[in-house]
């Protein structure tokens, strides 16, 4: 049984595991335009974020979709808080020895 890829816009948690770069059909989805427009808004030059080219291929920085998106910082949650905050940041050390 084959899975088929996601469709539609993407859910916040989806925006925020993006890796550090993705493809124009990642960011299309984002944007919630179509594949096609988003290549022709590139070769306009008129893509809501900056645009890398890498030979043939097309990349878009996370950070600056998620710019274009009017998301400027990742959310932090309470649970997530507790778990940094709960080990000391390096291995060997103890809280008292950062002070």
């Amino acid at each position: 049984m084959s899975t088929s890829p996601p469709t539609g816009p993407m859910t916040f948690p989806e925006l925020f595991g993006l890796p550090l770069s993705v493809d124009v059909r990642t960011a299309s989805r984002a944007l919630g335009i179509y594949p096609g427009t988003a290549y022709r808004l590139i070769r306009r030059d008129a893509f809501p974020c900056p645009v890398i080219r890498a030979g043939r291929r097309y990349r878009v920085p996370t950070a600056g979709l998620l710019s274009a998106l009017g998301i400027e910082e990742l959310p932090l949650y309470a649970d997530d808080l507790n778990t940094w905050v709960s080990a000391p940041p390096l291995p060997g050390l103890d809280w008292k020895d950062l002070s």
